[in-house]
């Protein structure tokens, strides 16, 4: 067999899998030998957009790749530092004559990756990029006027609409120069944080995602379609940290489910599984949103409702209660605990804790987007800030501003029977979940080690009412 190149070097990010990973499969197929690699950053101690939780999945999700690299005769090479520098020492000393990798979705990866093609330009050698971090780039789902769409229902049209790129296989071998160095497997030391030991992680890599999604298809997501907004129920496909860090692609999800689909017996089925490929829709549209406006990192999609007065968090201590479900809403102290315990939160639960950050509180949505990256093992930062804006009403395809969640409202209709808060807040574990719908009276709070809610929802409202009002009219 004739090879394009002696050597290339594979530069691992997003993508920490072998099965279906684009630019892996055409590393090893046009290259004699390949020089799999990950580059691990440099900041130490404490960052914006990470924490514990998420490097330690990262770490785990490195050491089974590194394993299932080995089994087909290769190894994980494992670099730190500035990723241009860091390549250019590999180029050099693997002699590689191509460099290959998969695009970033988000604004810094797509300028790093100008400056490896950069790189590879000056150096003289190939530089091969490829889309598999979604299904459609956002330059492939555009309006009829070749425009960005900036609500969700057109554009999911169109994405369904899209013929769906096919399932690659898994390279059998890869051959990798024995002599290049590489530094150990990293832990939390490498970035100088620590765990907290009551952390419940998801256990990670290519095989517990493809568990995963198996376990999905062959029950909760049959019932997507009822269930989804049940937050004790176990109805979602828990796939989100899988697609974040690349341990399964979007592509193998998309027609795995729609294979089941085609097979279920029932319209509910069909209904639950579609519903369920919305979601993926979603993400490619989030994604889509901060490919064409980067801009919503750091300021309101909708520029009607940029400069808005947020109060200070430290105003009652209220950031702090609310990350640390200490608000007096069960709801919205189970979804915070929930996520400090497992580094996941249901979806519905997102939605209500961060409307009550911004509606109830008039906290700014950018501290909630922050600690929600933290946290979140699955947190991606192109839908956590469209989910984020959407809750505060400034964002794509956002709810208005006048529509503010209830959260004892929610509760009635999301957890009537008090499972979910009664599983997070075991303070109210013997109280009448029919408590859990309405505020309690002055005086007789909750649970006697239960704090009554820090606001009356009601007459936070009409000041986010008044505040956006005042806004908008000026």
């Amino acid at each position: 067999m004739s090879f394009s190149y002696r050597t290339a070097i594979h530069w691992f990010r997003r993508d920490l899998r072998l099965s279906d990973n684009t630019a892996l499969w055409n590393a090893s197929r046009l290259s004699e030998t390949v020089v799999p690699t990950f580059i691990l950053s440099e900041w130490r101690g404490d960052h914006h957009w990470t924490g514990p939780g998420r490097q330690q999945f990262l770490c785990d999700c490195l050491a089974s790749l590194a394993n299932n690299l080995e089994a087909i005769g290769s190894r994980l090479i494992i670099r730190q530092g500035k990723a241009i520098a860091a390549l250019e020492t590999l180029i050099k000393e693997s002699k590689a004559e191509a460099v290959f990798f998969n695009r970033d979705p988000d604004p810094f990866g797509r300028e790093t990756e100008k400056k490896v093609q950069e790189l590879c330009r000056s150096l003289g050698i190939e530089c091969h990029s490829y889309k598999d971090v979604v299904i459609h780039e956002p330059d492939e789902v555009l309006n009829g006027s070749g425009n960005p769409y900036r609500v969700y229902t057109p554009y999911s049209k169109n994405w369904f609409d899209q013929p769906k790129p096919e399932v690659l296989g898994r390279p059998k071998q890869i051959s990798t120069p024995s002599e290049i160095s590489s530094l150990p497997l990293p832990s939390l030391k490498t970035w100088g944080i620590t765990l907290d030991s009551s952390l419940t992680m998801i256990s990670a890599g290519e095989r517990a995602a493809r568990e995963r999604l198996a376990t999905a298809l062959s029950g909760p997501l049959l019932h997507y379609a009822v269930k989804r907004n049940d937050p004790a129920a176990d109805s979602s496909s828990m796939l989100g940290a899988d697609l974040r860090y690349g341990t399964i692609s979007p592509r193998t999800v998309f027609h795995r489910a729609q294979k089941v689909a085609d097979e279920v017996e029932t319209a509910e089925q069909r209904k639950s599984l579609h519903t369920f490929l919305k979601q993926l829709a979603w993400r490619e549209f989030y994604m889509a949103i901060l490919g064409h406006y980067p801009e919503v990192l750091d300021e309101e999609f909708n520029p009607q409702w940029r400069h808005l007065q947020w109060d200070a968090p430290e105003k009652d201590d209220a950031f702090d209660r609310w990350r640390e479900g200490r608000t007096g809403f069960p709801i919205v102290d189970a979804g915070m605990r929930q996520l400090l315990a497992t580094g996941y939160m249901h979806n519905r639960v997102r939605m209500i804790t961060a409307m009550f950050l911004t509606k109830d509180l008039h906290l700014d949505w950018r501290l909630g987007e922050s600690h929600f990256m933290r946290h979140l093992i699955d947190g991606e930062i192109a839908n956590n800030n469209g989910g984020w804006q959407w809750s505060a009403g400034t964002g794509a395809d956002a709810a208005p501003y006048f529509r503010i969640q209830n959260p004892w409202t929610q509760t009635g209709r999301y957890d009537s029977n008090g499972d979910y808060i009664k599983r997070w807040v075991p303070e109210l574990a013997k109280t009448d979940p029919k408590r859990f719908q309405a505020p309690p009276e002055p005086l007789d709070p909750l649970a006697d080690d239960y704090p009554l809610p820090m606001v009356d929802h009601r007459t936070e409202r009409d000041r986010t009412l008044e505040i956006f009002k005042v806004h908008k009219d000026s």
